[in-house]
């Protein structure tokens, strides 16, 4: 078993823990947070980005320049439109363990505790 743990990077001492670091300050922007989300459901145009996060088309092509050199997206052109989306599910897990997270920080029992019958009541 500590040898799974060790292949894939989670012992204490991995050489991975850095990596770890930058890919959660990668993350530690809200307009990349809100790329992630937008982009969960599948592929976005940088306008079709700047419409569901409501920033401009040059603001969201800065972050996703980012995103795109830390490998959390990659792209798929068409003609002359680039579209994005997330290169594997991992960045929006974090997202949404993150969002989780920040639930649990404001008391009471966080939404995504909430069975599906309570939720819809």
């Amino acid at each position: 078993m500590d040898a799974d743990n060790e292949m894939c990077g989670r012992a204490p001492d991995s050489q991975f823990v850095e990596l770890a670091v930058e890919v959660f300050a990668m993350l530690a922007d809200p307009t990349r947070v809100r790329i992630v989300l937008a982009l969960r459901d599948g592929e976005l145009s940088v306008n079709q980005l700047a419409d569901a996060i409501t920033k401009s088309p040059a603001a969201v092509s800065q972050h996703l320049a980012k995103l795109r050199l830390a490998r959390m997206v990659t792209t798929r052109h068409e003609a002359t439109r680039v579209f994005y989306r997330l290169e594997n599910e991992h960045a929006s897990q974090l997202v949404s363990d993150a969002i989780f997270q920040a639930e649990h920080s404001l008391g009471g029992t966080p939404r995504h505790h909430h069975t599906q019958n309570e939720a819809s009541a």
